[in-house]
């Protein structure tokens, strides 16, 4: 085994943190100092619309929400719909 495959290897092991983004919002200084429990903060995005999923600052893909079902029912998962070229992103 060279080297290259050694650190390819290891590399495959490390965990990737990938955050999903639904939207944003963009209140004035004034509409935030405002917000209270049970507030609604409007995002710019429709329910339907794709998320969109991040490793750091990158786009890496889009997908669409899902709630999963059987021994993982109550969780949120995403569907990918659209994957970026992972060697460009990174």
């Amino acid at each position: 085994m060279d080297d290259s495959e050694l650190a390819g290897g290891i590399l495959n092991q490390v965990p990737i943190e990938i955050a999903i983004s639904v939207g944003r919002a963009r209140p004035l200084v004034r509409e935030l100092l405002k917000l209270r429990r049970d507030s609604v903060l409007t995002l710019d995005r429709r329910v339907d619309d794709p998320v969109e999923l991040f490793i750091g600052d990158k786009l890496v893909a889009r997908g669409e929400l899902q709630e999963l079902e059987g021994e993982q029912a109550g969780y949120l998962g995403v569907r990918l719909t659209e994957i970026i070229d992972l060697r460009e992103a990174l």
